[in-house]
């Protein structure tokens, strides 16, 4: 760049010398008024020509008696009867030799012109031998390489992904002392493959390992093979692994593996593209014919079902590691180590933000303690409190509040009882999570909501607990039509939730004892190259899908009514949290707690702490056995004293 300026320099001050030498060359000529040869005589016999000048043979340049300057063309052979007339009218005529131009004045405007043309050809050809020198880097890896003091990332930066942690640390510990594992016949593994959901922390893991290995380290995005010209992706493999080996051992990583490792044939026609040479030339690089050794291939994707069988095989990917959600253990590390460099207050329990986030990823945890770093100095404050990051995770989930959306009186007490109606169905159901905090204030496209928080993580979940969900789920509508005797649109989302739900208990389950132990339809599998499956195939007969509908249908009409049932039962405890609700709106878990009162079930861990292990204190366990035993028996029974009447059911409020 710094060459193609100095070269622009040069030709722009060479054209300004130029121009300097033709201007000073040249005088500049006063304007002068082009007369007609007619025009010019009739201004000779008028006597209005105060003196001529005769140029050459056929020019005439003078001024007139008015103090204006005149020029004319003499036609050929005209010039000495003209000089007779201009003596006859007495003007004063002077005759006058136009001197020889010098030849190289006469060269000079060839030789700007030259001058430029080369300039621009130059230019011209500077800029194909770039194109050139780029046109041959397309087959040139685009691998970065990158060093252990450039890399600032360790394994202590990591958290919440031990298993997969003590995997990569077997193999940084091979690159640093490989005799350790040859002394006893191993062999390092030639392909690591991590595979989790996004946002899980792969491509940390990769850094770490970079940081961590002490070797060269080439990272690459699987999207810079492909290209639009034929070969380039093959091309550029090869010389990647050719660079790898001349700096061997060492690491290269792949990241997305996905975009070029995708199952070979799968295409529209099964014809053979570019990005199935690539693949092919990575599968001879990574084990082929010659031995590669000493280069390690670590590749991270959340899509490993699309993956070609022959990149799986052991000898390439020798190593699968699956980095999935952490657990709540492991999120309670992930935010001490997202909240290190950031002032938290005293009140801020990173122990319950870990509950309150389940499924979140390592990113997405990030992001709450960056949301609350953000809204700490939104408010000008200097430390984060809990409450900076309970709104961060509320925000995450559903999206900023809307406090300044005005209600009118009918559509609040129609969302108050319809979030009471979840909060008070959830602390009766046995399987049910505690409630953590219920709300009238709309977030994102909810008019409300009622958090519960998880007490444990769970790994497996029973057909009562799944029938405890549809209930809450339920709790809602069977509220609204208890209080007003019909219902509303703002049961739309729980209702498809449970319709879901419920089909997933029977067609994915077997959970109907209808239809027996038996799962119905089965995804796509053939169409690869669509990027995902689309849709389940269909492979039972229409009486088994009206039998499949009917099982639904019970599935959420018992559910329906078992929330009826339980609301029925507790009508004061609604009516509780409903008035509460009206007058402030937000209700958290210790508001939440007082209303319920000597009612409230009690939960398995005192104070919204959970134990690292699985021994829970035996007192609480039986206390949380009877309150779930006298739930089913209330359940079971009729409708009793404090139960809703539905002949003096409330009407829901008019828009007057």
């Amino acid at each position: 760049m710094n060459k193609f300026l100095r070269g622009i320099s040069l030709y722009l001050l060479i054209a300004i010398i130029a121009i300097s030498i033709v201007s000073s060359l040249y005088p500049s000529m006063e304007t002068r008024r082009e007369l007609g040869y007619g025009d010019f005589i009739n201004q000779v016999e008028k006597g209005y020509v105060e003196s001529a000048q005769m140029i050459g043979e056929q020019r005439i340049e003078g001024i007139l008696k008015d103090g204006s300057r005149f020029a004319t063309i003499v036609p050929m052979g005209k010039m000495p009867d003209l000089a007779d007339l201009l003596m006859d009218h007495n003007v004063d005529l002077r005759a006058e030799t136009t001197p020889p131009t010098p030849w190289w004045l006469a060269l000079l405007p060839n030789i700007i012109t030259l001058v430029v043309f080369v300039g621009i050809w130059m230019f011209i050809l500077n800029q194909m031998q770039g194109g050139n020198n780029r046109a041959m880097s397309f087959g040139k890896s685009r691998a970065k390489l990158h060093t252990e003091d450039k890399i600032k990332v360790r394994f202590s930066d990591v958290a919440g992904l031990d298993e997969a942690k003590q995997e990569l640390v077997e193999i940084v510990e091979f690159l640093k002392h490989p005799k350790k594992f040859q002394d006893v016949g191993a062999e390092v593994p030639k392909g690591v493959l991590l595979v989790g959901p996004p946002g899980t922390g792969k491509t940390l893991l990769a850094r770490a390992v970079a940081g961590e290995s002490g070797v060269p380290f080439f990272s690459i995005s699987g999207s810079d093979f492909v290209e639009m010209f034929v070969g380039v992706g093959a091309s550029r493999v090869r010389d990647m692994f050719d660079t790898a080996k001349k700096n061997a051992p060492c690491i290269v990583f792949v990241d997305e593996l996905d975009a070029v490792g995708r199952h070979r044939g799968a295409g529209l026609g099964g014809g053979h593209d570019e990005r199935e040479q690539t693949l092919n030339q990575l599968l001879v690089e990574m084990d082929g014919f010659e031995p590669n050794s000493g280069i390690i291939v670590m590749a991270a994707t959340n899509r490993p079902d699309v993956l070609d069988p022959a990149l799986l095989r052991p000898g390439r990917f020798d190593r699968k590691i699956v980095v999935d959600r952490p657990d709540v253990i492991g999120r309670e590390e992930i935010l001490k180590v997202h909240s290190r460099n950031k002032p938290l207050a005293e009140d801020v329990d990173l122990r319950v933000l870990a509950r309150r986030t389940p499924g979140f990823s390592g990113a997405d945890l990030e992001n709450v303690m960056n949301e609350a770093a953000i809204l700490t100095a939104r408010a000008n404050r200097r430390r984060i409190l809990m409450a900076d990051c309970e709104e961060a995770i509320d925000r995450i989930i559903m999206g900023p509040e809307r406090s300044r959306r005005v209600l009118t009186e009918r559509d609040k007490r129609v969302f108050a009882y319809h979030e009471a109606g979840h909060a008070v169905v959830a602390n009766y159901l046995p399987h049910s999570d505690p409630v953590h905090k219920v709300s009238v204030v709309g977030r994102g496209m909810a008019g409300g909501y009622t958090m519960t928080l998880p007490t444990e993580d769970r790994y497996v979940v029973t057909k009562s607990e799944l029938m405890d969900e549809l209930v809450h789920l339920l709790g809602g509508r069977a509220a609204e039509e208890l209080a007003f005797n019909e219902v509303s649109t703002g049961a739309q989302n729980d209702l498809e939730r449970a319709t879901k739900r419920a089909r997933q208990m029977v067609t994915e389950w077997g959970m109907s004892e209808e239809l027996g132990p038996l799962t119905f339809g089965r995804q796509h599998e053939e169409q690869i190259f669509l990027g995902r499956d689309i849709s389940r195939e269909r492979n039972y007969s229409e009486e088994v899908a009206a039998a499949i509908d009917k099982e639904v249908r019970r599935f959420v009409e018992e559910a329906y009514e078992r929330a009826k049932d339980i609301l029925s039962t507790h009508s004061n405890k609604l009516e509780d949290v409903v008035e509460a609700l009206l007058e402030h709106e937000t209700l958290d878990r210790d508001d939440f707690r007082e209303l319920m009162g000597d009612e409230y079930r009690p939960y398995a861990v005192d104070d919204d702490r959970v134990t690292t292990g699985t021994t829970r204190d035996k007192e609480h366990e039986k206390q949380v056995a009877a309150v779930r035993t006298t739930d089913k028996q209330e359940s079971n029974k009729q409708r009793g004293e404090g139960s809703f009447d539905r002949k003096q059911a409330k009407p829901l409020p008019s828009l007057e």
